[in-house]
């Protein structure tokens, strides 16, 4: 050690502390040898607790002021009598700063998902997450329950205990409040009053407080979320007949401008082939007086309009898709689209049957493509 150094440690008579990184909960004072110079003035700023620690032991707690120290560690006279201990005063005393705000932002989060009894679902598992502030309630509990000698405490080393306890304490509130999980959004606010409430006692053992504590989301796993999804969907929809039939008068209503439309071209076309017909049979024949005209054939009758294909429509998991041809369903059996259990509907057919019950489609079933190439 230079003399320069003992020196500048003797001649150190303000004590104060500045912070500005927001997450330090205690500093503690670095001074030469941890003495204390006498008559040292004392500087608390608002916000702020100052802890004098003199031989080992809590003397005091400082709130924010001016203040006068006068110590049994005297300065220069003091190192000068006690030449015998090589210029180091026996007396070492230290001061521990104390953030009094509050530290907000903090998050906390159940890590495993909560096994609870709901009243309308049975047993579901939910998880939750939200924030929270703190703030050092008593510095003294505080300096010797958790920080200890430590010289530079900060909000992260404690916010992990903390956030344990909120867990645990969360996770025997919601098991035994009985709150339907529906009905669990709107009152998230009496939780988290109920929640703050059940730690504040083993947070104050602590020397800290909770002035907030919030829970931002209860939530089911995904697929239970999924499933409720799909039950909401149906509840809107409604009654589910109806609506089924709703969507096969719709498809019913396109299909049939489309099948109107075919009829009526290959009507004209038919009709067309028989005028061309009967114009050509009354070609001239020869008589004993010269050539006279055939007598006019009967006209043949026209042919029947074609066929009309028939259109189904498939019904899986409460939902309709449609209309499809037959070669279209055909195609859907080698793809796997279609089986043998779907539901299928079509004009004129009474009410879904399966596809291996009808017999234009069953066919689909047993035709088996060629051997591929080179087999």
């Amino acid at each position: 050690m230079g003399i320069l150094d003992f020196l500048s440690g003797q001649f150190i008579d303000v004590i104060h502390w500045t912070d500005d990184t927001r997450d330090t909960m205690v500093s503690r004072f670095e001074r030469y040898g941890h003495e204390i110079k006498y008559g040292a003035k004392l500087t608390v700023r608002e916000g702020q607790a100052a802890i004098f620690v003199h031989e080992g032991q809590l003397a005091d707690v400082f709130t924010p002021g001016l203040y006068m120290l006068e110590t049994n560690n005297m300065p220069i006279m003091t190192s000068l009598q006690h030449w015998d201990h090589g210029f180091k005063s026996p007396f070492k005393s230290e001061i521990y700063f104390v953030n009094t705000t509050r530290f907000n932002g903090l998050k906390w989060g159940t890590k495993n998902p909560i096994m609870c009894r709901d009243p309308e679902f049975g047993p579901v598992r939910l998880r939750a997450f939200g924030t929270y502030s703190t703030k050092v309630s008593d510095p003294a509990k505080f300096l010797s329950e958790i920080v200890g000698t430590d010289g530079e405490f900060t909000a992260d080393e404690i916010s992990f205990q903390i956030r344990n306890i909120i867990v645990q304490e969360f996770s025997r509130l919601i098991a035994g409040s009985g709150i339907p999980v529906l009905d669990m959004a709107a009152n998230t606010q009496e939780l988290g009053k109920m929640l703050a409430e059940g730690i504040s006692g083993t947070i104050a053992d602590y020397g800290l407080s909770l002035p907030e504590l919030y829970i931002e989301n209860i939530s089911l796993p995904a697929a239970v979320e999924a499933a409720l999804d799909k039950r909401t969907s149906m509840g809107v929809i409604g009654n589910l007949d109806a609506y089924t039939k709703f969507q096969a008068a719709e498809a019913l209503g396109a299909e049939g401008s489309a099948a109107a439309q075919s009829m009526g071209m290959g009507y004209g076309a038919a009709m067309g082939m028989a005028m061309g017909q009967q114009a050509a049979g009354q070609a001239t024949q020869p008589g004993p007086w010269g050539a006279r005209p055939a007598p006019a054939a009967s006209a043949p009758p026209p042919p029947p309009p074609p066929p009309v294909e028939h259109v189904w429509h498939l019904a899986e998991n409460g939902q309709t898709s449609g209309p499809f041809s037959k070669a279209r369903l055909g195609r859907m059996v080698t793809e796997g689209g279609l089986t043998r259990e779907t539901f299928v509907w079509t004009q004129g057919q009474d009410g879904w049957k399966k596809a291996e019950d009808v017999a234009e489609l069953a066919q689909l079933f047993t035709v088996m493509p060629p051997p591929p190439p080179g087999a």
